[in-house]
């Protein structure tokens, strides 16, 4: 049976405080950070711009329909 157990954790990256399942930094490969820094992390990767980010990660949480 699988536990229904809400962990709370702090993001090294931003500082923001998530329950979510988190992303492993793509800068070390050891560092569990924010599901939302990780998808930035991701975007950086591949060149797009700070505002694009934002703007993809609003549309993320949009359709989620998880308030932030």
């Amino acid at each position: 049976m699988k536990d229904n157990i809400t962990r709370m954790a702090v993001c090294p990256r931003c500082g923001r405080t998530y329950c979510e399942r988190p992303a492993l930094s793509r800068v070390d490969n050891e560092t569990l950070i924010c599901p939302d820094c990780g998808t930035r992390e991701a975007l950086e990767s591949i060149g797009v711009s700070a505002e694009e980010q934002d703007s993809i990660i609003e549309t993320i949480h949009r359709s989620t329909h998880n308030p932030r």
